[in-house]
């Protein structure tokens, strides 16, 4: 390095600011937050473990859960004596709650300095520019900015320097954004905005760089993801190109809508040899009825006869969903529905709810809204049923021997985890390693024989 690449470093690293992301919610939130940590890395922020030893902090947020606002104004309290302390610090709230709430965060939280959309973080850079110019003029440093411009975030990924993965050798890559399906229930269409697929050669290219810092195991995300269609190619033949590239071990998707399944994406589970068996399908209820006022645009018997055809495809297919509870009108016929479902399919895993309104959208103005109490039962019943059947599907694992995608030591500090092809953590104790180096099992895949089943996890040897 020259004199002057030397003194240019050290004005870099004296000027040199930090950030700290707060996320919450789904995967495609963590994926955004990256990207945000990257944006702003070539600003000359460097990211850091808490708000307190930070310059800027960002809370990128998830409207999909119960009172998702009122955590984010709790948070933003906590937020007030740290701006309180450092005045020049700025203070972010991205995600879904920014695009609902607009400028409304600003007025209820005037220590917030920009409110910004899901689609707009790409912009982050310039509006830190902006603020830093409306400070040196003596104003006010307010942004908001909130509008759809999915395209143009697409292309800003591609100009965003990927950092060198260390941590994991499975990685995220948004292909899709915003949903055209209009769930009753659901504020996805309002806050991320209609259904845009993102380009081919701009997600293959991306999924190549990830390789080449040691990724062998990516996972393709959209709120819609398989609603995905560029230059006339489906998911299905994007996953083909995608298992193409060399060192790409595992890929997977999620999440999907029963109504966007085609012929060609059921077959890829029987023929391509990358894509895992493992499939989130939410069907939200059991009950046509329920189904109906959800504005699914499908039946019960429409989505059991599209799981047999999965399972006919890939008969070692494992199935995950989504569950709503007490959605307005659910009667008790409604939710028996839900659990004959249940008892039908029978998964792998799932993720279920109560009902909670989301302002906006036309279930929550519905009348007939289901008591709380009721909610409560109907819920804890549910979760029995998917729990058992998750413990009946792990124990279903012992004595077999699983590929296992190692990652990291466990929390504990006395095992090797990894995933199995169902999104299983599997824990391999130190001590029956023989000798190995545990952390060079990092990214490797391995054959486990999987002696112990837990209600979320399994364990086991490596049997080489």
């Amino acid at each position: 390095m020259s004199i002057n690449d030397q003194q240019t470093e050290a004005v870099k690293a004296s000027n040199e600011k930090t950030c700290f992301i707060k996320t919450y919610g789904c995967q495609m939130n963590v994926y955004d937050s990256q990207r945000m940590e990257e944006a702003l890395a070539a600003a000359g922020y460097r990211p850091v473990a808490a708000a307190e030893d930070a310059d800027m902090v960002i809370l990128n947020t998830c409207h999909i859960r119960e009172k998702a606002a009122e955590k984010v104004y709790s948070e933003l309290g906590r937020l007030k004596p740290l701006k309180q302390q450092n005045k020049d610090m700025v203070i972010g709230v991205a995600g879904c709650v920014a695009q609902a709430e607009g400028a409304e965060i600003i007025a209820r939280a005037p220590v917030v300095d920009m409110v910004f959309g899901p689609q707009t973080f790409q912009q982050l850079p310039a509006m830190l520019d902006e603020i830093d110019d409306r400070r040196a003029r003596g104003d006010k440093p307010k942004l908001v900015r909130t509008d759809f411009p999915a395209a143009e975030k697409f292309e800003a990924l591609q100009a965003i320097a990927r950092k060198p993965i260390t941590r994991s050798p499975s990685a995220f890559v948004t292909v899709q954004e915003g949903c055209d399906k209009f769930c009753t229930f659901c504020v996805v269409p309002y806050t991320r905005g209609e259904e845009v697929s993102r380009a081919r050669a701009d997600i293959i290219a991306e999924a190549r760089a990830l390789v080449a810092d040691g990724v062998s195991e990516i996972t393709l995300l959209g709120q819609n993801v398989n609603a995905w269609e560029h230059e006339g190619i489906r998911l299905d033949g994007l996953l083909t190109q995608l298992g193409e590239i060399e060192g790409l071990a595992r890929l997977r998707f999620t999440t999907s809508h029963p109504r966007d399944m085609d012929a060609a994406l059921i077959a890829a589970h029987g023929e391509n040899e990358k894509l895992m068996p493992y499939l989130h399908l939410p069907v939200q209820s059991g009950s046509d009825a329920i189904l109906k006022a959800m504005n699914r645009k499908h039946s019960a018997a429409d989505y059991i006869e599209l799981t047999r055809k999965f399972r006919a495809a890939r008969p070692d297919l494992a199935l995950s969903s989504d569950f709503i509870v007490g959605f307005p009108g659910e009667t008790d016929a409604d939710f028996a529905a839900t659990m004959a479902l249940v008892e039908e399919v029978n998964y792998a895993q799932a993720f279920s709810f109560k009902y909670s309104p989301r302002p906006g959208t036309p279930a929550a103005d519905a009348a007939d809204q289901v008591d709380e109490a009721v909610k409560a039962a109907r819920l804890a019943r549910l979760q029995g049923l998917l729990n058992a059947q998750q413990v009946a599907f792990n124990n279903a694992q012992k004595g077999r021997v699983l590929p296992v995608l190692f990652d990291k030591p466990s929390k504990s500090g006395d095992q090797m985890s990894g995933r199995s092809p169902y999104l299983q953590p599997v824990h391999v104790p130190f001590e029956v390693l023989g000798g190995r180096d545990a952390t060079a099992l990092r990214g490797r895949i391995l054959p486990v024989e999987i002696t112990g089943a837990h209600a979320n996890s399994l364990s086991g040897v490596l049997a080489i």
